[in-house]
């Protein structure tokens, strides 16, 4: 599986920059992995991962194909979009529809760019727009209330469930709090995220910087990460000016520009991982001669679940799993001296899918 990030914020905080520096790089890696621009506003790029060079160049693999990240430039939200405001209900629902948002802060001065209130806030902005959340959440339990009315009184199990966890969310809304603030017990979880409240989207905060500022951040960027850090949500300092520029460069130059900035990795790498992290996901790999490929899941998945990503008879008719360490399949020099060494092991269904594992299933048709 991959996931989806919307990128959202203001009117010229960098959100399109940014953007158009993740598609152009998808576009410059085109012919390693399979990418798309689904719509104007939606692209797909590799998730960057060493590991799986690694285990290409080991295995002699012909192809290499990385997971991949789907990216939602949202267009700027402002002041009033929960009513309607500009086009705040089609962005509204751009957001509902995805698994996390980026938020991009300006945290740069520019007298070019006129920022739409006037003044250079990022911590302001991020306010903003979180009540603007807050407030579309608040109007959408209000009418999914009263449209369950008649189902809750009539002991509709489901309904009766729903109208708690609406009440729960409304009840942390209305005390200035999104709802991803509610303690959610495990029995409730798939009903919770059922309900697409937008303010459950955990959240990245992607502080958009001057170039002078991209490897150390500046003061604006330090409001941020205090604010994020009070709130347990993500920070990533990017300078967008500097991401399309590199978008641009072969990989032996960008690499050269990124040493004469100061920056060891190209920021864009530094988001996917971070939106990695704040989605509680990992990843497995297949490996052969013929490729060598990736797979997206979550923490905790298990083998069965993990082999129905690449496609459900897998998990349906799933078997075991063979599964070898990464750790192991490098050290060891690849699948037959892993098996020889004994570092080769037979899962079940039971089995928890470790970050990394090479796997091969086996399962009946």
């Amino acid at each position: 599986m991959g996931f989806k990030m919307g990128i959202v914020g203001m009117p010229n905080v960098g959100k399109s920059t940014l953007f158009n520096a993740l598609t152009k790089t998808a576009a410059a890696q085109a012919a390693n992995f399979p990418f798309c621009t689904i719509e104007p506003n939606v692209g797909e790029v590799a998730v960057p991962d060493a590991r799986l060079d690694k285990l290409a160049a080991i295995a002699s693999s012909k192809q290499i194909i990385p997971t991949r990240m789907t990216f939602v430039d949202i267009a700027g939200l402002v002041k009033g979009a929960s009513k309607g405001e500009g086009l705040g209900n089609q962005f509204l629902a751009n957001i509902r529809e995805t698994d996390a948002i980026a938020h991009v802060l300006r945290c740069f001065e520019d007298g070019d760019i006129t920022h739409v209130d006037g003044r250079v806030d990022p911590v302001a902005d991020a306010d903003t727009i979180e009540t603007e959340l807050m407030l579309a959440d608040l109007e959408s339990i209000e009418k999914r209330l009263v449209n369950i009315v008649r189902k809750v009184r009539g002991g509709d199990k489901e309904a009766v469930q729903q109208e708690r966890l609406l009440k729960a969310a409304a009840e942390a809304l209305e005390n200035g709090k999104p709802a991803r603030t509610v303690d959610v017990d495990a029995d409730d979880a798939k009903a919770w995220t059922g309900l697409q409240l937008l303010t459950t989207k955990p959240i990245l905060y992607v502080c958009n910087v001057d170039e002078g500022s991209a490897a150390n951040g500046n003061a604006f960027s330090d409001a941020v990460a205090k604010m994020a850090a009070e709130q347990g949500a993500g920070t990533v300092v990017i300078s967008a000016q500097i991401e399309e520029d590199i978008s641009q460069l072969d990989a032996d130059d960008a690499e050269m520009f990124l040493e004469e900035m100061g920056l060891e990795e190209a920021g864009l790498d530094r988001l996917i991982r971070a939106g990695y992290e704040l989605l509680h996901l990992q990843t497995y790999f297949t490996v052969g001669p013929k490729e060598a490929r990736a797979w997206t899941i979550r923490e905790g998945t298990l083998a069965p679940q993990a082999a129905g990503v690449i496609h459900g008879d897998f998990e349906k008719g799933f078997i075991r799993a063979e599964t070898i360490a990464y750790d192991d399949f490098v050290d060891l020099g690849g699948e037959q001296p892993a098996k020889e060494a004994g570092k080769m092991r037979a899962e079940g269904k039971g089995y928890t899918v470790k970050d990394g594992d090479v796997l091969h299933f086996l399962f009946n048709t």
